[in-house]
């Protein structure tokens, strides 16, 4: 059965909910962090809202209406609609009602390069709602290749979470057992996409022997095939150079893996794709090369999806020459950040299509981590903030200028992600039936990133100063108010896993291609038997 928008709408009014647990068992043990709470006032799932007089916004269509949630599931979207004295009544008037966010790209307390990140699954989804996402999709890494140990270890760690997640899962090596294991992650667990490491040479790294035989098995399971693209080998060579050439700070990072290395990488993941004919995501695309890459790809009718993340949209590799260490280091990050203008084609880029949805790639090493790596750039651990900022950035940086509509924005911040990863429109859209995830969109007020203020656990911030239109207001997270009035009221052990099912929209017509390809061979050709 295909789930369409309005079977899905027709569905839910019987279905019942899974009641989120109210224990505060986290509490006792002083998890916390910033201003929120953790109180026996906790609102309930059960609370009733009334979202009323404001623009309502889905990807495709935008509307004055009100928005009337129960149970934690929208149950009604229409003008002028009229509730009791129990109903809590938030006024939009003004302002815009949009999807919360989805992040398609995280790391929460992700162990990488001797270490562990500084957010887990409490602080950075804190962090998150602050910022007006109420989804994420964080990447289960196995242990010690066993995919059924990561994922139990991961179950662990979400134990504390306070909003909605699912899991991507990491390949990083190639047998049978493994391969029996990625059909047990789509079939029992919920998981609806593989990724697959070009680079980290030694570490996460694979071959293309193993990208292809990776590749085979998620196009027979429906799972979608996500590629870190950097030609590992070369990044290794060249950070090498770098150190016999005495670059040791943290522009040794950015010189190391040039743009051209990330395009190679992309280009060879794209045509091995195309020869097994299975759909392909590229994660966190930051140069130029790799978009034209991609670009090329979709206008010949490759079913490939392109992900730019908060910082490259942001940023410019500038910041990796600053003479301060402390300062340089905190924007190392890899694919790394690249010069000036690779960003400003990268955002024409998502208004055109080209790309189509954005993530963050959020990996939180704090300035003592960083430091591990002062005299030898490949040791300081790789990533950047943004679970918190994406939303505001995506908002000044591409509506405020024009480059969008509201509507996009929508779609490339939240239904997109839905979509791609099938768990549209239970997510992703304010329709009946929906969940209630929800935000409020000021777009006459305005924002300011700052470490000091931010609800990350991060001593530092990529963004630090930066000010902008658009702020979000209200996070509405399973029908509950958990951001308003600048502060968080949220609690460990009540978010929920998403399971995501296999066969999203990118597989349509793939059995079609195969078929038409199979038509094409003329082969085997029938030859005479020699009579000598």
């Amino acid at each position: 059965m295909k789930f369409t928008p309005q079977l899905f709408i027709t569905l839910t009014f019987f279905f019942i909910p899974f009641s989120l647990s109210q224990s505060n068992q986290f509490c006792d043990a002083g998890i916390g962090h910033g201003d929120s709470t953790c109180a026996a006032d906790f609102p309930s799932s059960n609370s009733k809202l009334l979202i009323k007089g404001g623009t309502v916004v889905n990807a495709h269509h935008q509307q004055i209406a009100d928005v009337y949630v129960e149970n934690g599931i929208i149950l009604a979207v229409n003008p002028n609609i009229r509730v009791g004295d129990e109903v809590t009544v938030i006024d939009a008037t003004g302002k815009y009602v949009m999807p919360g966010g989805i992040d398609p790209h995280t790391h929460l307390e992700f162990e990488f390069m001797d270490t562990t990140t500084v957010d887990d699954f409490f602080s950075g989804q804190a962090a998150a709602l602050a910022g007006g996402t109420t989804m994420h999709i964080d990447f289960v890494i196995p242990l010690k290749g066993s995919l059924t140990a990561g994922f139990e270890a991961y179950e662990k760690k979400a134990k504390k979470s306070c909003m909605d997640y699912g899991f991507h899962m990491a390949i990083t090596k190639w047998d049978e057992t493994v391969s029996r294991e990625m059909e047990i992650m789509v079939k029992e667990k919920g998981i609806n996409s593989f990724k697959f490491f070009m680079a980290y040479k030694g570490a996460l790294m694979i071959n293309d022997e193993l990208l292809l035989e990776g590749l085979k098995k998620c196009k027979s399971l429906g799972a979608l095939a996500m590629v870190h693209a950097e030609n590992g080998d070369a990044v290794y060579e060249g950070q090498k150079k770098m150190i016999e050439l005495g670059i040791t700070g943290p522009e040794g990072h950015a010189l190391s893996r040039p743009a051209v290395m990330e395009g190679e990488a992309t280009a060879r993941a794209i045509r091995l794709a195309d020869f097994v004919n299975t759909p392909l995501y590229v994660v966190h695309v930051m140069s130029i090369d790799a978009m034209e890459e991609i670009a090329k790809a979709r206008k010949s009718g490759q079913r490939v999806i392109g992900e730019p993340v908060a910082s490259g949209l942001a940023l410019d590799e500038s910041w990796l020459w600053h003479p301060d260490f402390e300062i340089a280091a905190k924007y190392v990050m890899s694919p790394p950040i690249r010069k000036q203008g690779h960003d400003k084609a990268l955002q024409a880029a998502l208004s055109r299509g080209v790309l189509q949805l954005v993530g963050t790639d959020h990996c939180a090493f704090n300035s003592t981590q960083k430091a591990f790596g002062i005299d030898d750039f490949r040791k300081i651990p790789n990533g950047v903030n943004g679970i918190e900022e994406r939303m505001h950035l995506v908002w000044d940086i591409m509506v405020e200028s024009g480059q969008i509509s509201v509507t996009d924005y929508v779609r490339l911040t939240s239904t997109e992600c839905a979509r791609i990863f099938n768990i549209y429109p239970r997510k992703g859209a304010i329709f009946p039936g929906s969940d209630a995830d929800i935000i409020i969109l000021n777009p006459n007020s305005s924002f300011e990133i700052t470490a000091k203020s931010h609800h990350s656990r991060l001593d530092t911030n990529v963004y630090e100063g930066r000010r902008g239109k658009g702020k979000i207001e209200v996070t509405i997270a399973g029908g509950r108010i958990v951001w308003e009035n600048n502060e968080l009221k949220i609690a460990p052990g009540t978010g929920r896993y998403i399971q995501m099912p296999p066969y999203s929209y990118l597989f349509d017509g793939i059995d079609k291609k195969d078929a038409f390809y199979l038509n094409s061979l003329q082969a085997p050709v029938k030859r005479a038997k020699s009579s000598t």
